[in-house]
């Protein structure tokens, strides 16, 4: 047996000998970038795509989500523990991840799972509840950014997430994705007009305070009560005029660095910390 080792000479002779087989061939083998899918055609009316193990495990987790197909890797199906596809209750294909690239899109993070399902059907604020926490979107329209504050409120143990018919995002796998499982586990109430929505807050007993980097008192100072709505804007424009002088209060969040606002997102997480510790001291 040959205790022979590898020293930096050797090494470097190595090095020649293969630039030396590189320049006879013609030089070395160029780098190929992995090739961009774009997604492709839309999912039928009345289905929504949803993909990636969270989304997908929350999914088959809800006893309200209708799921018509899943097509799912076999790494993927190991991941969800799902053992056999044929006792499943709907149409399950075993497939490659480049199948599932085809219709996301090779930008999409599916992790090898994707399913086509009926859309969660939204409540009327009529149902909202024993809640004690909501929270209330003005026209914020980014899916990326109501996903995470779908996480958030999920995670701080919010009741419902109020938005408006118009102008908000409709359920989609980049929505469901952001949101990280937590679009099956929190009420979606829409209402036609969000002024008249926040007064029947007000007749149910919620202040309602309209998060604002210039509101006149810091949020901390400013709950009352024993039911909280939390209102947010835009990103950019902020809450509409209407809704500045519908809700109970205005409230900003203490900044004292120099970037005076937040991504919307992270305003409704710092928020409804503030708001669910409040909460537990009454």
């Amino acid at each position: 047996m040959s205790n022979k080792t590898n020293t930096p000479k050797d090494t470097h002779y190595a090095k020649l000998r293969r630039a030396h087989r590189d320049e006879k061939s013609g030089g070395a083998p160029a780098f190929r970038p992995r090739q961009s899918v774009p997604p492709g055609e839309n999912a039928a009316d009345g289905v929504v795509r949803l993909y990636g193990l969270h989304t997908v495990r929350a999914a088959l987790d809800n006893p309200r989500r209708k799921i018509r197909k899943m097509l799912v890797t076999r790494n993927a199906a190991e991941r969800l523990d799902i053992a056999d596809l044929a006792a499943l209750s709907f149409k399950a294909e075993l497939v490659e991840p480049r199948d599932i690239d085809k219709i996301t899109g090779s930008d999409a993070v599916h992790q090898g799972v994707l399913i086509e399902a009926e859309p969660l059907k939204p409540k009327r604020l009529d149902a909202l509840g024993d809640t004690r926490l909501v929270l209330v979107l003005d026209q914020v329209t980014d899916p990326h950014n109501v996903g995470a504050i779908l996480r958030s409120a999920v995670a701080f143990g919010a009741g419902a997430l109020i938005t408006t018919a118009r102008h908000s995002p409709q359920e989609s796998g980049v929505l469901a994705k952001s949101a990280s499982g937590a679009l099956e586990h929190i009420d979606q109430i829409e209402v036609k007009n969000l002024a008249d929505a926040l007064g029947q807050l007000h007749e149910a007993g919620f202040q309602t305070i309209g998060l604002d980097s210039d509101g006149p008192a810091e949020i901390e100072t400013s709950f009352a009560g024993e039911k909280i709505a939390l209102v947010l804007g835009a990103e950019g424009k902020g809450l509409r005029q209407k809704t500045r002088e519908t809700v109970t209060t205005l409230a900003r969040l203490d900044m004292p660095g120099a970037i005076r606002s937040l991504n919307v997102s992270n305003a409704a997480a710092v928020s409804l910390y503030a708001a669910r510790a409040f909460l537990k001291r009454g």
